[in-house]
């Protein structure tokens, strides 16, 4: 395996704590932690994050069917990738950082008898563990911005992307030409030092070769997301009095609330991007 880098290793440290592990899968969605597309303020969490998945998957069906490989880059606990493997027949890798998110992932993969089609793979996005050309569809959901090198993730995409094939992602972004002093709250939250922006992967992505298809815009999701997280945050404490510590709910509370206010301001920019090789 090689050497995680500092922005990534940050990342796979946070997402391995038990703290962090019992938020994500108790109150982001379960097993899908991403931001949801919701059709009311006091929509499940749930429900909006697997809407997610579905638009993602119906913006690309064209390319997804039983001979289909795809590959996951930050898949997470694996419900992306089980979801597409269930509804389209793909086979689906499911490329992540955390041990601890891979091994609830692999238990409910088992669970739901896909271990044919799904595997969870520790790796990094900085390092895609497979050779050129093997896969006709790239898939991520909100990691790409825990990269240092985000210009090396999209080498390595392009680098595993068939001829022909398609990248569908989104990432919480910069809105284009917001300082990153702008966002200086959400940065340190999240321990980097800048965000991509809609701008910097049509840029990035057309010198690599690949056509963009839509940027579907849901920035008005981001406010929206973090707010209704902000609430089950409240709505359980008590619950979880025991389970998380309270540092930590503290500073997730003030971290939520800056997406929230960033979200609000206009300063940040959110949807599914799909590019084709």
């Amino acid at each position: 395996m090689s050497e995680y880098s500092t922005a990534v290793k940050t990342a796979q440290n946070y997402y391995n704590s038990s703290d962090a592990d019992t938020f994500y899968s108790r109150l982001w969605g379960g097993e899908d932690i991403h931001i949801g597309l919701y059709k009311s303020d006091d929509e499940p969490v749930l429900k909006a994050s697997r809407r997610t998945v579905a638009r993602m998957a119906e913006l690309v069906a064209d390319k997804l069917g039983r001979d289909t490989r795809v590959l996951d880059i930050g898949g997470g606990y694996g419900g992306s990738a089980c979801y597409v493997a269930e509804h389209y027949g793909a086979h689906v890798v499911s490329l992540n950082l955390s041990e601890v998110q891979n091994e609830r992932g692999r238990r409910q993969i088992d669970e739901r008898g896909l271990e044919d089609k799904v595997t969870i793979v520790d790796g990094n996005f900085e390092d895609i563990p497979y050779e050129a050309d093997s896969f006709e569809v790239v898939w991520s959901q909100d990691a790409i911005l825990h990269s240092g090198n985000r210009r090396r993730v999209l080498d390595e995409v392009v680098r595993v992307l068939k001829p022909g094939g398609v990248f569908v992602f989104t990432d919480p972004m910069s809105a284009d030409d917001v300082s990153p002093d702008a966002l200086q709250p959400v940065l340190d939250r999240i321990q980097l030092e800048t965000m991509g922006s809609p701008g910097f992967y049509r840029e990035q992505l057309t010198r690599r070769g690949l056509t963009e298809r839509t940027f579907e815009d849901h920035t008005e999701q981001v406010p929206r997301h973090y707010d209704r997280i902000h609430r089950e945050l409240d709505a359980h404490r008590r619950e979880l009095n025991g389970h998380i510590s309270e540092r930590y709910v503290s500073n997730m509370k003030k971290g939520l609330q800056h997406w929230v206010e960033a979200g609000s301001a206009g300063r940040l920019a959110w949807g599914i991007m799909v590019f084709e090789n």
